[in-house]
């Protein structure tokens, strides 16, 4: 199945994902996440995509805060990236925390992106 080019999001996401790898082939493995996380976005300013790094998310339940989670970024007030910098491939436990912010922040697409191998 090929990708559908008029799907709503598919510009901002191959956008993204284009400058996640000009990252990644400049900096290669072998770096924290933060590395990663702030490399992205300078490229994503320099591409022209608004981008909030490190959205802090609230979490409640009824009228406590139960806690703070951290978003490494949301792109253009639609797509919500994670990046992580692991050696492994990336398992369910990341996937649930991706869907977990989808969630959290009412967004409607996610990339997972992860810097640790060879290849993006």
């Amino acid at each position: 199945m090929g990708l559908v080019t008029d799907a709503p999001y598919h510009e901002i996401c191959y956008k993204i994902i284009g400058a996640a790898m000009h990252v990644q082939n400049r900096l290669g493995p072998g770096h924290k996440e933060s590395v990663y996380q702030h490399g992205l976005t300078l490229r994503l300013g320099e591409i022209g995509l608004s981008c909030v790094p490190e959205q802090a998310v609230e979490l409640s339940l009824d009228d406590a805060t139960l806690g703070l989670l951290y978003v490494d970024h949301i792109v253009e007030d639609a797509v919500v990236v994670e990046e992580k910098a692991l050696s492994h491939l990336l398992t369910n436990e990341e996937m649930a925390q991706l869907i977990t912010y989808l969630v959290a922040l009412d967004k409607p697409v996610g990339l997972l992106l992860n810097f640790g191998r060879r290849h993006l």
